[in-house]
Formats: C-alpha cells, structure tokens, sequence
C-alpha cells in the first residue's frame, strides 16, 4: 500500500511523516472510541452521579518507515475538546515526542484522508 506525508500541526510547529491511508483509517477509528471514552467520562462528572468509572486509555502503534505510538488518558480530561494526546515518532536517526490537542490532530487526520481519497 502507498503512503504519503500525514503532517501533524502542533502547538509550536508541525511534523510530517510517511502514512499509510490504512493507518490513517485505522488510527481514526482509535480517537473515535477515545472520543466516546471521553464523552462518557466528561457526562459522568457533570451528572455528579457519584465517582465516575475509569476509562481505558488510547494506546495506538503504528510502524513503518517510522515508529509513530500515540498516548491519552481519558480520565484527566474535563471534556474531549480540552484532551491532548502525547506523540512520540521516531527512526533510527531521530525521536520526538510532544503533546498535541487532541481537536487538532482529529483535524489533520481529516484533511490527510481527504487528500489521499
């Protein structure tokens, strides 16, 4: 399968990297379960129906020309527009890591699938 650049526009700056659509598709369909993680656990605290139950955390992997592992803990959240994600993509030459909004990232990932069809 081809990939293409998936660029990331971070806080201060961006990063682009090769991507797949697959993974794109696939690292989509992840943040859709976060996002209703989140959603859940953002209704839970504003019900103050008692102690909210813990969420399980966004864990995605993706390798390939680079390694690319994307973290969030939905539980420290108060809604899905305040989360953020932390990144980290590395090679063999250089690593990242940083911390993204997680609105933004939705965003790129969007636009990238729209490009590639």
């Amino acid at each position: 399968m081809s990939s293409s650049q998936l660029r990331f526009n971070l806080g201060e700056g961006s990063v682009s990297f090769s991507f797949t659509p697959g993974a794109a598709r696939e690292l989509q369909a992840a943040i859709a379960q976060l996002m209703d993680r989140l959603k859940a656990t953002s209704a839970q605290a504003s019900g103050g129906g008692g102690k909210a139950s813990p969420q399980k955390p966004m864990e995605y992997q993706y390798t390939g020309d680079v390694f690319l592992e994307m973290f969030c803990n939905p539980n420290i959240w108060p809604t899905p527009f305040a989360a953020k994600v932390l990144i980290t993509l590395r090679d063999d030459r250089i690593r990242v890591t940083t911390e993204a909004e997680l609105t933004r990232i939705i965003d790129d990932i969007n636009l990238y699938l729209e490009q590639v069809g």
